[in-house]
């Protein structure tokens, strides 16, 4: 959604910034909370103008700061390939740690900042360097694909980082490239709902790979998130709402993509809802969402229909986004070997469209 921003970042004064935000947010947020989140707003969207610094917002920030601070917003594959053109001094990545890391890898000359000193993620958690390492001895000549939802020294392991919105085309060039089998880490069902993508086996590490056959060798981590997405929520979405459309993200079960409508990234999902017409939607994703859509799309109906959020994202806020920007704290710092060989899978990724 960047090309919506600034009708917030723009105004003028608190006043103004208000009055933009709860026509933004009307049904949205409580109008009695926005008149501090407003004043928060305009003091973020001065400073960064005075220290030339770049707001980037995942689509999972809570809706007064999404739709009032940053300047592009999107999913992981968006910002990062944002992150890597912006001119700006000073980044600062409305996300969690992994995101940041790569906004870093990215720009290892320029101060990145995340407003939340412990905003982590159960994938990034999952997986470490050695685990990479024994896969590798496990699976010789495999490459090694990595999903972003991982540290940097874990992507400094890797041949290839993918998001949601690229996973399938990332392994697809290495299936065309000749390998029959690619470890894909860490999200468990990504890996599988990939390898049903593309006609492929798939094997849970340390399960040897399908003989005779592409083979997906995938990690035994899942979205703390998205795996509480059950066969029966669908069911009972379906019977309550049965002419809505569902989109689920691909960290979900797959079991859970089988039944619904639609399976796509943060940045597929609304690509969706702008451009297909539905009595209503029903995401299954990180809960927040559904909000900021709802505030994107006013013509658009959304059903909020479950209360699940990235304990992680939820630590986000405008005020410590404020703080970031006023004490320059939480910069990221990664070590110069580490930033040089992490960036290599992260171009790869890039480059494959």
């Amino acid at each position: 959604m960047p090309e919506d921003r600034g009708i917030v970042q723009d105004a003028p004064n608190v006043e103004e910034t208000l009055r933009r935000m709860q026509a933004k947010l009307n049904g949205i947020v409580p109008e009695f909370e926005l008149p501090p989140k407003a004043e928060l707003a305009f003091r973020i969207n001065r400073m960064k103008r005075e220290r030339n610094a770049v707001i980037l917002g995942h689509n999972y920030m809570e809706p007064a700061l999404f739709h009032s601070v940053p300047d592009y917003t999107g999913d992981s594959l968006e910002l990062s390939r944002i992150s890597a053109q912006t001119s700006a001094d000073v980044i600062i990545f409305c996300g969690v740690q992994f995101m940041a890391e790569t906004a870093k890898v990215l720009n290892p000359n320029k101060t990145v900042l995340i407003p939340a000193e412990k905003a982590g993620c159960s994938l990034a958690e999952g997986i470490g360097v050695e685990d990479v390492r024994r896969l590798r001895e496990q699976y010789p000549g495999a490459p090694v694909v990595t999903y972003v939802n991982t540290y940097a020294a874990v992507k400094a392991e890797s041949d290839y980082c993918c998001t949601s919105g690229n996973a399938t085309a990332v392994v697809r060039h290495l299936f065309n490239q000749g390998y029959d089998h690619v470890i894909f880490l860490p999200d468990d069902y990504l890996a599988r709902n990939t390898a049903a993508d593309l006609d492929a086996a798939y094997a849970a590490a340390p399960e040897p790979a399908a003989p005779g056959r592409k083979t997906i060798i995938g990690w035994n981590v899942r979205c703390e998130v998205h795996e509480l997405y059950t066969i029966q929520d669908v069911e009972r979405l379906r019977e309550q709402f049965p002419d809505a459309v569902i989109l689920a993200h691909p960290e979900c079960h797959p079991d859970v993509i089988a039944l619904v409508d639609y399976k796509g990234s943060t940045k597929g999902m609304l690509d969706y809802i702008r451009n297909e017409d539905a009595p209503r939607y029903i995401l299954l994703t990180e809960c927040t969402m559904a909000d900021n859509v709802a505030a994107e799309f006013p013509h658009r109906e959304m059903v909020r229909a479950c209360n699940l959020r990235c304990k992680h994202m939820n630590l986000i806020t405008l005020e410590q986004t404020l703080a970031a920007l006023e004490n320059l704290q939480y910069a990221i710092e990664l070590p110069g070997d580490i930033i040089e060989r992490a960036r290599l899978p992260i171009d790869r990724m890039l480059a494959i469209r």
